[in-house]
């Protein structure tokens, strides 16, 4: 198992449209690990394929940690989804600040569904669909956005997205500090 280099801001690979996994593989189980254990070196909740230079259409999320006390049992544990498609999505909507591994140090508020149904085949390639809402939701929604080549600041308003231009201005020249492996900015 190992540490990937996570993609940031400008990389190409992150505004490409993922593409369906066909099959399970060793290869593909290799990759679900060192996708869990480069998100949790990272400190994030979620970790789509495209981030780590990976088109294809997988993410692992762990939002068991998020929010949650420390003797607090475990709602869904660590998850993949692989293929996942949103079923249904809520009218609902909630509001959240919101920051990505491929953009450290950017955060912002984003209005998503408060609930979804999503399908998806999981680790083992079994079909599942999850009802869930909160912040597995909201961790669930940014991940396909990930898929679909659609980040985050995407979402901000033109006024927030001017605010934060210089922080990923920086990010873009390879001049920010960041404490987890990314992909080299040297050409």
């Amino acid at each position: 198992m190992g540490l990937l280099p996570i993609a940031t801001y400008d990389d190409d690979v992150l505004r490409e449209k993922a593409v369906p996994i066909e099959e399970d593989s060793d290869e593909l189980q290799e990759l679900i690990e060192d996708m869990f254990d480069t998100m949790y070196n990272a400190n994030g909740v979620g970790l789509a394929g495209p981030q780590v230079g990976v088109r294809r259409r997988i993410f692992v999320a762990d939002a068991d940690a998020y929010g949650k006390k420390k003797d607090e049992e475990p709602e869904y544990g660590p998850l993949v989804l692989i293929n996942p498609s949103i079923r249904l999505q809520s009218e609902e909507a909630v509001t959240m600040e919101e920051g990505c591994l491929s953009i450290p140090e950017v955060r912002g508020e984003v209005t998503r569904p408060e609930a979804i149904t999503v399908s998806f085949k999981d680790r083992d390639f079994n079909d599942r669909t999850l009802e869930v809402g909160g912040a597995l939701a909201r961790i669930i929604q940014h991940e396909i956005d990930h898929l679909n080549g659609v980040l985050f600041i995407d979402h901000l308003s033109y006024f927030k997205r001017k605010l934060v231009a210089p922080k990923l201005k920086k990010l873009a020249e390879g001049s920010r500090e960041i404490d987890y492996p990314v992909v080299s900015k040297e050409s």
